[in-house]
């Protein structure tokens, strides 16, 4: 962690969920940027690269970025539970992010985005599928390596940027492409890289914060 990152145990009703917290260098922040980290069965943890690469892009924007640990990683309680719980602790994260002392000065109402690596791309837009139904859809959703083909993606709207490696060896592009055809959101292909993006982070961030900073400026985002 560097100097600009915190720690906190959110007390969830499920157990404790561990958090990380990223804030960017200005005092006046745009928002709450929440980063969904890889599968936990499989090594995945809030500070992952990726994940580590996406906190670092929305905190260069004016974001507070909020990495949290799914069930059963580090110090949260539970054990993994497929999505299901992992999407509630979100939930439930989320809903009580302007009462904590953590993410402060954080008010209620705070613009919101999403985001998700591989298996945290589920709960992602899971809850962003959530939101929108509910009529308070996110500002932004951010998926890199989504999990199309291994687990039930919902459909995103169009405006989501959708990253993805030509190489990814672990969920194939064809199944991604599949999946994005109904939504009718892009998918940036990065070439040669990938599903965990070897010596293409750079590229990464540069391709959220320009697009984040081009969704502000035709109005879609909070600049």
């Amino acid at each position: 962690m560097n100097g600009a990152t915190s720690r906190f145990l959110f007390p969830g009703s499920n157990g404790a969920v561990e958090c990380l917290v990223d804030r960017p260098a200005q005092e006046a922040v745009l928002g709450l940027a929440l980063v969904c980290h890889p599968h936990p069965l499989f090594g995945g943890t809030n500070e992952n690269k990726v994940v580590t690469t996406l906190a670092r892009a929305f905190t260069a924007l004016g974001w507070i970025a909020l990495r949290p640990n799914f069930r059963g990683v580090g110090a949260s309680a539970g054990t993994h539970d497929g999505g299901e719980g992992e999407t509630a602790d979100m939930r439930e994260l989320l809903a009580a992010a302007s009462t904590l002392d953590e993410l402060a000065p954080l008010p209620a109402g705070a613009p919101l985005l999403l985001s998700g690596f591989s298996f945290g791309s589920l709960v992602a837009a899971r809850l962003a599928r959530e939101r929108s139904g509910e009529g308070r859809p996110p500002r932004g959703l951010v998926l890199v390596g989504a999990a199309a083909g291994k687990w039930p993606m919902p459909p995103v709207e169009p405006g989501t940027l959708l990253i993805h490696g030509e190489q990814d060896e672990t969920i194939p592009l064809a199944d991604v492409m599949d999946w994005a055809r109904d939504s009718g959101a892009p998918v940036v292909v990065i070439p040669g890289a990938d599903h965990f993006f070897h010596r293409r982070l750079t590229l990464v961030k540069s391709l959220v914060v320009r697009h984040l900073a081009g969704a502000a400026a035709a109005g879609q985002v909070t600049p």
